[in-house]
């Protein structure tokens, strides 16, 4: 028997919107560096960017039956990311199934494989991460669970995960650490608008700015003028 979990743990509105303010760069060097899925998975726009929390699938590959009944219990600001094998030789979700997501408030959806319709999909504006772009269409014959913990990407992300996208990929982070994690992107940010303002002045070299003079050294690099 094949289970869809549609209740699960998802963190507050407040605790979202703390993270979207932040890119997934600098999550993922707040927290850590960890938490980052697969390069592979890109935006069919740069332009694009979500916050929201996983709402998890597992298909089969080259099947989207499953993306289907997804999107139809999902809730407003819930982001669908399915592992579906890596399979980028598959078109698995279009414009037809990205305005259906977009009709109900869905922040976004995420695949670790292949997508159509990029052009459709970049004039809708609804956010839309794949590991691929392909024109092949998929059959729907395979059922599988829902809102259960999946590997994808390279990670374990479970359902109720935050997930923020942008330009440079996916980051995963759990909501316990949260709070915290916003509280280190805010330094983090603090800090390098501190050494950006430090370069425009121009008043100390790169080395120095970014505190390397003494690991050089450590390391044996020898500058000869």
């Amino acid at each position: 028997m094949v289970h869809v979990h549609t209740k699960f743990d998802r963190p507050s509105p407040e605790v979202v919107a703390a993270l979207d303010r932040y890119s997934s760069a600098t999550i993922h060097e707040a927290q850590g560096r960890k938490g980052a899925l697969s390069h592979r998975i890109k935006p069919v726009d740069p332009a694009m960017a979500f916050c929201g929390p996983a709402f998890t699938v597992e298909a089969q590959a080259g099947d989207n039956i499953m993306v289907q009944v997804a999107i139809s219990y999902a809730r407003p600001g819930d982001v669908i990311i399915v592992a579906a094998g890596e399979l980028e030789q598959a078109g698995s979700f279009g414009d037809v199934l990205a305005t259906a997501c977009q009709s109900k408030g869905l922040a976004a959806f995420v695949t670790d494989s292949g997508v159509r319709d990029s052009a459709d999909l970049r004039r809708l504006g609804f956010p839309v991460f794949s590991g691929s772009v392909c024109i092949e269409g998929t059959v729907k014959e395979t059922l599988g669970p829902v809102n259960r913990p999946i590997a994808v990407g390279g990670q374990i992300v479970r359902p109720g995960d935050i997930l923020r996208g942008d330009a440079d990929g996916i980051v995963v982070v759990d909501p316990l650490e949260a709070e915290e994690v916003a509280r280190l992107s805010q330094k983090r940010e603090d800090h390098e608008a501190e050494i950006r303002e430090r370069h425009r002045r121009g008043d100390r070299s790169l080395i120095e700015v970014h505190g390397l003079a003494e690991k050089l050294k450590a390391k044996g690099l020898v500058v000869e003028e």
